[in-house]
């Protein structure tokens, strides 16, 4: 199975790339992980984890982590990247979006999406962020014309969820559905 980026900013949502990173593990897809440093503090904060023992703990799964200012990580080459099957920004930050809409690169996380954008990797980028100004919107429609999947994070409630958990379930196998990947972690609407 290919390898998948996850990259990991400072909006809210920390709980969705914690299940995005089980699920991967569970399915022994190889895990590149990038997390922003306000991704870290959000992180510890929502999942009241210092940020190294949740690194810790993906590690020990796999997961290869990588520092967030390291413009040297073989990420950052198109000729790496281009193997990888996706790169996943979950949860998404308005600030992340804007930077990669316009083609900026401040970290390590908008230089990989910048590079998943030219290679034609496949992006998707799963925005935490209600409402919307027209801004966030217009640069989810700039880069949905690149071939990119941005969208905002909106749980449905057909599945009956039963709790929190359920709710980052269906999200993130709506992100796997969109690379392709089987993962069979949710309940599919069926007629009503």
């Amino acid at each position: 199975m290919p390898s998948l980026v996850l990259c990991i900013t400072g909006a809210s949502g920390s709980l969705y790339a914690q299940t995005f990173l089980e699920v991967a593990t569970s399915l022994n897809i190889p895990i590149d992980c990038i997390v922003s440093q306000r991704g870290q503090r959000v992180l510890e904060y929502e999942l009241e984890i210092p940020f190294e023992e949740f690194k810790k703990n993906f590690e020990e799964k796999g997961v290869k982590f990588h520092p967030p200012d390291n413009f040297f990580s073989p990420l950052a080459s198109g000729s790496v990247l281009s193997r990888y099957g996706g790169v996943v920004v979950l949860p998404c930050s308005v600030g992340t979006l804007g930077a990669v809409a316009n083609g900026v690169t401040y970290n390590l996380v908008h230089r990989v999406c910048d590079v998943a954008i030219k290679e034609g990797v496949p992006l998707v980028m799963a925005v935490r962020e209600m409402p919307q100004s027209a801004l966030h919107l217009e640069n989810m429609l700039k880069l949905q014309r690149l071939g990119v999947r941005a969208f905002v994070l909106s749980p449905a409630f057909y599945n009956k969820p039963r709790d929190i958990k359920d709710l980052a379930l269906f999200a993130v196998g709506k992100i796997f559905d969109l690379l392709g990947i089987k993962a069979e972690i949710y309940k599919r609407r069926k007629g009503v």
